[in-house]
Order: C-alpha cells, then sequence, then structure tokens
C-alpha cells in the first residue's frame, strides 16, 4: 500500500509541477510587458515636455512677427513723410521683408515636421521610437545592480551619481525611475547639440547621437577621447561618422550585447532603421 500511495504522491506533485508551468508567466513576456507599461507612461510624459518646448516656441515665433510687423509699420510711416514714388518703394520694402520673414517662420516649422530633413540639432528631440529601443535595451530595473562594466546602475540604465543617495540593492519608485531617464535624456540631446555644433542632422542621425551620448557619456564622445568622430563631424562626412559609433567594451572586454546595440544604433544612423538585429 505504502508503494501504492507513493506512486500517488508521485502523479500529484507531477501534476502540480506541470500545473505551475503552466500557469506561470513567462520571464521574458512579463519584462517584455513591464516595458511597454513603462514606456507608455513615459511618453505620455515625454508628450507633455515636447507640448511645453512647442508653446515656447509658437511664443518665440509670434514675438518675431510682431516686432517684424512694428519694423515693417516704422518703415511705412517714415515713408510718408517721402514723395508717393518713394513711399511707395519703401512700403514694399517692407511688406515684402514682413513677408519674407513670415515665410522663413513657416519653413521652419515645416523642416522640423519632417523628420528627414537636416537642421541643427538645437530644433530636435528624442524620438519615440528611439526610446522604444532605448528601454528595450536598457530594461526597465528598480533595484541598483552593476552593469556590464561593473558601475552601480538603476532605472533604465542610469549611472548612479553620489547624489543620487543610492546603494546596491537599494530600490526605486516608478516615477523615480522616468525622472532620472528623463534628466538622461535631456543631458543626452544637450550632449549631441554641443557634439555635432552647426552640422545639420536629421531626426534619425539625431537619435543615434543620443543613443550614443547616452550609452557612453559626454566625456567618451569628447574630441580627446573620439578624435576620429569629431573630425568626421567637422568634415560633415556623414558616412564616417556612422563609421564611429561603434562602442563595444566594458572594462576593455568585448560586450555582446554591446555589440548589437552599436549595429544597432549605425542602421540607425544610416538607415532610419531603429529594429534590434539580434533579431533580424
Amino acid at each position: 500500500m505504502s508503494g501504492s500511495g507513493g506512486a500517488v504522491a508521485d502523479k500529484s506533485e507531477a501534476a502540480l509541477d506541470a500545473l505551475a508551468v503552466i500557469e506561470a508567466p513567462d520571464l521574458k513576456q512579463t519584462k517584455k510587458a513591464a516595458r511597454r507599461r513603462f514606456l507608455g507612461k513615459f511618453r505620455d510624459r515625454m508628450s507633455e515636455r515636447r507640448m511645453r518646448r512647442n508653446e515656447a516656441r509658437a511664443k518665440q515665433i509670434k514675438s518675431r512677427s510682431r516686432r517684424h510687423k512694428r519694423t515693417a509699420l516704422a518703415l511705412g510711416v517714415t515713408a510718408m513723410s517721402l514723395t508717393s514714388a518713394s513711399h511707395l518703394a519703401l512700403s514694399a520694402d517692407a511688406i515684402s521683408a514682413s513677408n519674407s520673414a513670415a515665410m522663413t517662420d513657416l519653413n521652419a516649422r515645416n523642416a522640423n515636421l519632417d523628420p528627414t530633413v537636416r537642421q541643427n540639432a538645437s530644433n530636435l528631440s528624442a524620438s519615440e521610437e528611439l526610446l522604444e529601443a532605448m528601454v528595450e535595451e536598457e530594461g526597465v530595473r528598480y533595484q541598483v545592480y552593476r552593469d556590464v562594466a561593473g558601475y552601480p546602475t538603476v532605472g533604465v540604465g542610469h549611472l548612479v551619481l553620489p547624489e543620487d543617495n543610492l546603494r546596491l540593492g537599494d530600490t526605486i519608485s516608478h516615477d523615480r525611475a522616468m525622472e532620472l531617464l528623463e534628466q538622461d535624456l535631456a543631458k543626452a540631446e544637450a550632449g549631441v547639440v554641443d557634439l555635432v555644433g552647426d552640422l545639420p542632422i536629421n531626426q534619425n542621425e539625431f537619435d543615434a547621437l543620443v543613443d550614443l551620448v547616452f550609452n557612453v557619456g559626454e566625456g567618451t564622445v569628447s574630441e580627446a577621447k573620439s578624435p576620429r568622430l569629431n573630425a568626421a563631424i567637422a568634415k560633415g562626412d556623414y558616412e564616417a561618422i556612422a563609421e564611429e559609433l561603434e562602442y563595444t567594451t566594458a572594462k576593455n572586454k568585448v560586450a555582446r550585447g554591446l555589440m548589437y546595440r552599436s549595429e544597432r544604433r549605425a542602421q540607425m544612423f544610416m538607415d532610419a532603421d531603429y529594429s534590434d538585429p539580434r533579431k533580424g
């Protein structure tokens, strides 16, 4: 009887184990769902940020338009004291100048809507496609851990700094993870603006460079540490820039994850392809 009872017990345990396997959520799917939730909320946060930025730009454009109109009016009033012929000539010039300024503002706004148009980096911000790629690459971790280089990291690839008051094993909230990402993203965007200077770039080129600065830090892309990248930017050689986006080592060792990320960054820059090369 004891043998039979043991067999029944074994079968029951096996059935429970099988059920547990069926009911247990897949770890990869769980992480993917968590990334999607985080990204969705962060997108809302960034949308508000972009809205504020666009409102500020609209105010600047409106202010410039008012200045142009005042200038045109002043020229017209001045012209009234001259002959009618001179008045017509000066009024036409003034109106033409005002229209030209308005057209310049309109063209600038239209250019901002087209991601393929190369423009000053200060007009650009990280796209949603980049955010999705970065969250996929970095993951979202609420507990401080060591990255592949051994540095304390938390959130979406945030390097823990002394002012963060965090130690290994500490846990942060969802809101703080978003705040840290927003700060790091703003810092990376500003770093790209400083890096490229007056070189015009389009959205996917900007995104690739933001990912680079975010991943390796502003110091690593300095002229002293990345002379070839800076030389390519100075020459306006876009293909050469793409060749210098590869950073694959951590603690002087090649990391497979960084290899894939470098490949992704290069295809982002050259082809506006944000897809994960691991899935190709």
